[in-house]
């Protein structure tokens, strides 16, 4: 008897304030270089080292993030952390995943960045153990991990960018246009629902 395939699903983690066409890149990147079935964007609620600055509200970033997802079966946004109670910690989520999918294969994508800072971050040694590491490229930095790492997370072939949220934030509140920068139904959404307006800014979230 043949045993089914093992599914490989991607977990990418992000506040996505807003989602953008980089983290969409990204996705694709790791679907077809980890062959991935699947990628999760896992909408932090409260992530621990952003306790403040967040600019959308939790059920605003995750609209945004349905809408870049919408088109594409191989990608969905996930509330995980939303519903969940407290910071948004990483190992949390892991475990969550691995109870709701245990004959899962979990692949944890982040940037070289996090991956620097992963030795410092909550349960590192069972982050590792429950996830193989994608690792996104980061501009000014080069591709070597901690250490202690060596050899357990992969690099993926992706393009570096210096694109983030904050230049999205910026080029609105400019006034200047922003469409090539982000999904064209998230940026119907962000001019439909005035999200990063500055009236909206005002509000309590």
């Amino acid at each position: 008897m043949v045993s089914s395939p093992v599914e490989r699903i991607g977990l990418f983690g992000g506040s996505f304030d807003p989602v953008h066409n980089t983290h969409c890149d990204i996705a694709r990147a790791a679907l077809s270089d980890a062959q991935l079935d699947r990628v999760f964007f896992v909408v932090a609620a409260r992530p621990p080292h952003k306790a403040v600055g967040l600019c959308a509200s939790i059920g605003e970033r995750l609209a945004m993030v349905e809408a870049a997802v919408r088109d594409d079966p191989r990608m969905e946004a996930s509330r995980v952390e939303i519903d969940r109670e407290g910071p948004s910690y990483t190992v949390d989520t892991l475990r969550q995943f691995h109870r709701k999918f245990p004959a899962a294969e979990l692949h944890l994508i982040i940037g070289m960045d996090s991956l620097l800072d992963l030795p410092r971050w909550r349960e590192p040694e069972e982050i590792a153990a429950l996830a193989k590491l994608l690792v996104v490229p980061r501009p000014g930095l080069d591709n070597a991990g901690p250490p202690e790492l060596e050899g357990r997370y992969r690099v993926l072939p992706f393009d570096q960018t210096r694109l983030s949220s904050t230049e999205v934030r910026e080029r609105i509140a400019s006034g200047e246009a922003f469409g090539e920068l982000v999904p064209p139904a998230v940026e119907r959404l962000i001019k439909e629902k005035g999200i990063y307006d500055a009236a909206n800014a005002q509000r309590s979230r």
